[in-house]
């Protein structure tokens, strides 16, 4: 069989997943990569032995046409310039979440897949957690009954990555469009895929120049951002076309105890968290009753693996995308209504 063979375009922290997966899948070849930091590029070059290497994405899209498809992990803000490069030069893209900077770039970048008859895949990775397969199959069983209010809060004490995820220019906001996408995606995707309606939202930047030196924290891989003018808090409610309610809350840095990542789903029946492991709350004669899992339920380096292998199987067999085009855009609808309503102090209709 002959291999797909694979660019990346950003080759910062991310990237590393994706390449790992690339190099450990016998179906394709990492051929190339492009970035805007050429010592960046030459250590990723030198560690994966690629010597294909190029600091334009339109240079590489030109000149290697042998190119199947590409991986984009780039800063939020390239996100649509180069998916639409690629997928008008006919390759097919795995872009990294989120989808683009607001709805209209991510209709844009949908309509050049149409166009192109190329796949658009998302990196929405929840998706493929052990948590969010038991959770969907718990669900399909009718074990929550109907669904109708979720809460999700994805919050740390000292998580600010600084560097471009603190510019709004290169990340298009804080925060929400970093760590709020993946709850409020993961809710949804286990939810069934509902439509958002309506959003009111609220974001705070209260505690941007706070620092604190004793506690770890997840750093960008450049740290040349001018300025922070993002926000630190942001949190939401959103109504759901089935009538479900999500209250959503997700921060870079907080006055909390503990670093929180939990997810909540309450049914007729049953209701359903995940902190990192999963639970099931329900009812048997007339008490209440709890069942945890015993295995670690939630995803790790294992998910970004399946999720690019999903996005070579969908090139190579045509198995669906678990998350496709549409998933980011109704995405971006999400998060512009929230950042919307945080400006106006309205509820927004969608």
């Amino acid at each position: 069989m002959k291999k797909l063979k694979i660019g990346i375009i950003g080759t910062g922290n991310i990237s590393q997943q994706h390449a790992a997966a690339y190099l450990d899948d016998e179906r394709c070849e990492l051929y190339a990569l492009c970035d805007i930091d050429e010592e960046i590029l030459a250590a990723k070059g030198k560690l994966y032995h690629i010597d294909r290497l190029y600091t334009d994405c339109n240079k590489m899209l030109a000149e290697l046409p042998e190119l199947d498809a590409v991986s984009v992990c780039t800063w939020n803000a390239a996100h649509a310039p180069c998916t639409i490069a690629a997928l008008d030069a006919g390759k097919h893209v795995f872009c990294e979440k989120p989808m683009a900077m607001s709805t209209a770039e991510a209709e844009e970048m949908r309509a050049h897949a149409k166009k192109a008859g190329k796949l658009l895949g998302l990196g929405f990775v929840r998706r493929f957690g052990k948590d969010a397969d038991l959770a969907r199959a718990l669900i399909q069983e009718g074990k929550l009954g109907k669904i109708y209010y979720a809460k999700a809060a994805y919050n740390r004490r000292n998580g600010s990555p600084g560097g471009w995820f603190e510019n709004k220019a290169r990340a298009g906001g804080g925060p929400l469009i970093d760590l709020g996408v993946h709850i409020i995606d993961l809710v949804r995707y286990i939810a069934g895929n509902p439509r958002p309606v309506s959003v009111y939202g609220a974001t705070y930047s209260l505690l941007r120049d706070r620092e604190i030196v004793d506690l770890p924290a997840y750093l960008a891989s450049r740290p040349d951002a001018p300025v922070s003018d993002v926000e630190d808090l942001a949190t939401a409610m959103i109504r759901f076309s089935d009538g479900m309610i999500l209250q959503a809350e997700t921060s870079y840095k907080l006055y909390t105890g503990d670093d929180c990542n939990r997810v909540e789903l309450f049914g007729t029946k049953g209701g359903i968290s995940i902190d990192p492991d999963l639970s099931l709350h329900t009812s048997a004669a007339g008490k209440l009753a709890e069942m945890s899992f015993p295995f670690p339920a939630a995803y790790g380096p294992e998910s970004y693996a399946q999720e690019v292998k999903s996005f070579i199987s969908a090139i190579v067999d045509g198995t669906p995308l678990r998350a496709d085009a549409d998933d980011g855009v109704e995405m971006m609808k999400i998060l512009d209504a929230i950042y919307l309503s945080a400006e106006t102090g309205h509820e927004v209709i969608l």
